[in-house]
């Protein structure tokens, strides 16, 4: 039997088969779970695409968790292909081009609203709209980047991820007593189209090469998959309100 042997998954942000979320939905699939996958508009092709490579092709709904219709509707959505939920992958993230590259102190509201909206706000929107689902208390995992310092060129996003963590926190908090754990995983950098999508992403890739003291392949992100499924398994039965890093160890080091 597999960790998430009876266990039913929503796995969000599926783009390609390079992305965490894609093998966070493979391993849990082979670990037992009945997986439910989330894409919208222009990335749905693309989620359709990348659903076929795993070892069962399931079910997609649509969700932009930008949009209250969509929010409101996902119950009644997920519920035509399971009745319930376990665990939530939240693996969404945008942060417009004036938002990124070094544009920080020009950067207007606007850009930041939408940052923050996608890329933080929305964990609390998912959490919710999938409260219903998750009657016997389940797990929600998000994808982060640790926010613990500035990064060059991450501006906004940075800032999207600093309240990405802190949400989190308070989700931890107000969703406990239900008795849903909500973690995230701090990755290092990989390769995938959200990330090449970053400017000046190779001065990441320069980092992680001279700092990680076990090592960090930019390709490879199964790691970071590995430790959603573990965090969304009952093998953590008592964590909550916790960001695990899985890269490398570039946050313990000094520069």
């Amino acid at each position: 039997m597999g960790i998430l042997e009876g266990k039913r998954i929503l796995v969000t942000g599926i783009l390609t088969d390079q992305s965490i979320a894609f093998h966070v939905a493979r391993i849990a699939q082979e670990q037992g779970a009945q997986v439910v996958l989330s894409s919208f508009g222009r990335t749905m092709p693309l989620t359709r695409r990348s659903s076929g490579r795993l070892p069962q092709a399931p079910p997609i709904v649509e969700l932009d968790v930008t949009d209250p219709e969509h929010l409101d509707a996902l119950a009644d959505r997920v519920r035509e292909h399971v009745p319930a939920l376990d665990g939530v992958l939240h693996s969404i993230g945008f942060a417009p081009e004036a938002a990124l590259g070094g544009n920080f102190l020009q950067t207007g509201w606007d850009d930041v609203s939408t940052a923050l909206h996608v890329s933080a706000y929305s964990l609390k929107s998912l959490a919710t709209a999938a409260l219903p689902l998750m009657g016997d208390g389940g797990a929600i995992v998000g994808l982060d980047f640790d926010a613990t310092v500035a990064w060059p060129k991450y501006d906004w996003m940075g800032v999207a991820k600093a309240a990405f963590e802190s949400t989190a926190r308070y989700l931890a908090r107000d969703l406990g007593p239900r008795g849903i754990r909500v973690n995230l995983v701090a990755a290092g950098p990989i390769r995938t189209m959200a990330a090449k999508s970053i400017p000046g992403f190779d001065e990441f890739e320069e980092v992680w090469r001279t700092r990680a003291p076990i090592g960090w392949d930019l390709d490879d992100p199964v790691p970071a998959a590995r430790a959603c499924v573990a965090l969304l398994s009952d093998w953590f039965p008592a964590t909550t309100g916790e960001i695990v890093h899985v890269d490398g160890g570039v946050h313990s080091q000094g520069a």
